[in-house]
């Protein structure tokens, strides 16, 4: 053992290794050196419990994979071909080419985020993306912070400190990552107080739960499941009847941000917030990089008044987006205005999409591949907590393998990054989010990947 231990090279003799050497030139010696030292460090406790002291040539290349691990760029981009749409794993939504320029304009330089270019004087970031909701959904007002649970949270804040908000039990739920209703609202210093059961309630039950205390009706749309059966529950019409005749605001949070009638796209119709700003809410939640098709942000719309109270809470500033996921909004949101949508924002090209042209794709693939690869029929679905249970029809390349998790593994790990999914046994890329755009380059990564 002793001698396994006195055959550890130092950390100089690394450091002099060809490999090691560019790795220096590429980085600091001080950096490579530090991981040298971890690495040999690691090394010691394998021989110490027993392990095999490794020749010098495999150190070096640990060391390699270690600082590639650590300092390559990230995130780089992959190919999605998992089938669904909004995939949070993947990033959620991809933006537009033009909101990737307005992104890059944003921050490759200057720009007038918070100057009124007229005038000469201190302008507002929140003013013309302001602008810009009011005109597509109907709002007298809007505010845009980092994420949609930020915006339900200062929403909260703001609105019903230390007061109660009704909230139906079957609405008082979590959405994904951590993100409970009854946790948010004791984060936002408000009271929860749940009313109906878990499958049925009605607007009496908010009504007879209003009394001095109450500071809110919350609904929030349950995004990524179901209750199906024996199930009420009134609409944000109804809300809002109840919220008008007692003088308190109702709260929507409606999460996807959906801006375009999903059921033109043989999709069950998903909540729009020019639905609920018409109904009389007085502020409405949503996302930007789920269904919206935008970076990611979350969305506050609503009525001046309470608008107003968002931007003047200290909890605003603290959620405050950036100027890059700003400019990539206001041009997403551009497309709407321009009637471009279906044709600009890659989420709804790919729920748009005709399944015959998606078949097309994979014929042409197909052929230059040249390998034993079938085309099938296959279901995507929308992902990222929207339209749960909803697919659309699609067309995905089929390959058989010995080991698909060793062929799904190569995909993953090649130059270009593929991400399928293993189905029966079978590896599946589903076209539909596959961008048209990158066809070449899983041709060229199936060529390299998929023996004959």
């Amino acid at each position: 053992m002793s001698q396994e231990l006195r055959n550890i090279p130092s950390t100089d003799k690394i450091l002099s290794q060809s490999c090691v050497k560019r790795l220096c030139d590429l980085y600091s010696v001080s950096r490579v050196a530090d991981v040298v030292r971890e690495c040999l460090e690691s090394i010691r406790s394998e021989v110490l419990a027993g392990g095999k002291m490794p020749i010098i040539e495999h150190i070096c290349r640990r060391i390699e994979a270690s600082a590639i691990s650590r300092w390559n760029p990230w995130p780089i981009k992959v190919i999605n071909g998992t089938g669904v749409i909004i995939h949070t794993n993947l990033g959620r939504s991809p933006l537009s080419l033009d909101a990737i320029r307005s992104a890059n304009d944003a921050s490759s330089g200057y720009s007038d985020l918070e100057l009124d270019l007229n005038t000469g004087n201190r302008g507002s970031r929140q003013s013309k993306i302001s602008l810009l909701i009011n005109d597509l959904i109907g709002s007298e007002s809007a505010i845009v912070v980092n994420n949609n649970a930020a915006a339900v949270l200062l929403g909260l804040a703001a609105i019903a400190s230390e007061k109660e908000v009704i909230v139906s039990k079957s609405e008082s739920v979590e959405i994904g990552g951590g993100f409970r209703i009854p946790e948010v609202l004791a984060q936002s210093n408000a009271i929860l107080r749940e009313v109906g059961t878990t499958n049925r309630t009605y607007k009496s039950d908010f009504q007879s739960a209003i009394n001095d205390t109450t500071g809110g009706i919350l609904s929030v749309h349950a995004s990524n499941f179901k209750i199906v059966g024996f199930v009420n529950n009134p609409s944000i019409s109804d809300l809002v009847s109840v919220g008008n005749e007692n003088n308190v605001p109702v709260l929507h949070d409606i999460g996807s941000g959906c801006l375009l009638n999903a059921a033109n796209h043989n999709l069950d119709p998903e909540p729009m917030p020019q639905d609920s700003i018409k109904a009389g809410v007085a502020l409405c939640f949503f996302s930007g990089d789920k269904l919206l098709g935008g970076p990611q942000s979350g969305i506050i719309a609503g009525k001046k008044e309470y608008i107003d109270r968002v931007n003047a809470h200290p909890l605003a500033r603290a959620f405050r987006i950036d100027k890059a996921s700003l400019a990539a909004l206001h041009t997403t949101l551009r497309h709407y205005i321009k009637g471009e949508a279906l044709q600009k924002i890659p989420t709804w090209m790919m729920i748009s999409e005709l399944n015959e042209n998606l078949r097309a794709r994979a014929e042409l693939i197909k052929s230059q591949v040249r390998r034993n690869l079938t085309i099938i029929d296959s279901q995507s679905t929308i992902g990222g907590g929207s339209l749960p249970g909803q697919t659309l029809l699609s067309t995905a390349i089929c390959i058989r393998s010995e080991s698909p998790d060793s062929l799904t593994n190569a995909l993953r790990q090649s130059k270009n990054p593929v991400v399928a999914r293993i189905e029966n046994d079978r590896v599946i890329i589903d076209l539909r989010t596959v961008l048209p755009d990158e066809d070449h380059i899983l041709t060229q990564t199936l060529l390299e990947t998929v023996k004959t």
